[in-house]
């Protein structure tokens, strides 16, 4: 039977052959999947990005030459139209995924996901949700946001442009609660929690929900452990 879904074009880019051939394999077991390239560092992951547009990049931070890190900065710099950045990682509590995120990522899974865990992943990213669902994702942002205040954050007066229900909206985005649960929350349909989620990452000029989280953090509209 023929999957209903549009297919995701994904790449993977990871320095190790077996591990790229090891999630390009996997992930070609899905209908709605089509792994169009694979690359062995940033610089070629850039590369074969711009050659080939796909939708998702499964992204290995530690690579040699240009990392993961900066591989995510370019590509997430080419705006709506660039891909979607899931990073993969073997520490759940990786500092440099915290500058992944920041730099652009929509999110982060550990090698060791399952596959179904993966597959979702992809699914949900590509729909232009973030990664956010796991509790570390939030510790991990919390924690580092903590530790430091980038200069590129969203600034006060940028935050002072939100609504009470859009500062609402942040926060709970922030707590990891999808917009169903959002909904449920603040007893307001889900469809005006996306009109919310839309206005709020226009006016602070972000990408993602992700984004939306780490600036949440950074600024201190969110602050971490209450």
């Amino acid at each position: 039977m023929t999957s209903s879904r549009p297919v995701i074009r994904i790449i993977v880019a990871d320095d190790q052959e077996v591990v790229r051939a090891g999630f390009a394999a996997l992930l070609g077991t899905q209908q709605d999947f089509a792994v169009v390239g694979t690359a062995s560092d940033g610089a070629e992951a850039v590369r074969v990005c711009r050659e080939l547009s796909p939708d998702i990049v499964l992204m290995d931070i530690r690579m040699p030459g240009v990392d993961g890190i900066e591989a995510t900065r370019q590509l997430a710099g080419t705006g709506e139209a660039g891909p979607r950045v899931i990073i993969l990682t073997t520490f759940d509590l990786d500092k440099y995924v915290y500058d992944a995120l920041c730099a652009g990522a929509s999110g982060f899974m550990l090698k060791d996901v399952t596959a179904e865990r993966l597959f979702d992943a992809v699914r949900v990213v590509a729909a232009g949700e973030a990664l956010l669902a796991p509790a570390v994702t939030r510790r991990l942002i919390g924690e580092f946001a903590r530790l430091r205040h980038r200069p590129d954050a969203p600034p006060p007066a940028a935050l002072g442009t939100l609504t009470p229900r859009e500062a609402q909206v942040i926060r709970l985005v922030a707590g990891g609660l999808s917009n169903l649960e959002i909904a449920a929350e603040l007893t307001i349909t889900e469809e005006t929690v996306k009109t919310h989620v839309s206005r709020i990452l226009s006016k602070l000029g972000l990408r993602d929900r992700t984004q939306a989280v780490v600036a949440a953090y950074e600024s201190g509209l969110v602050v971490p452990g209450r």
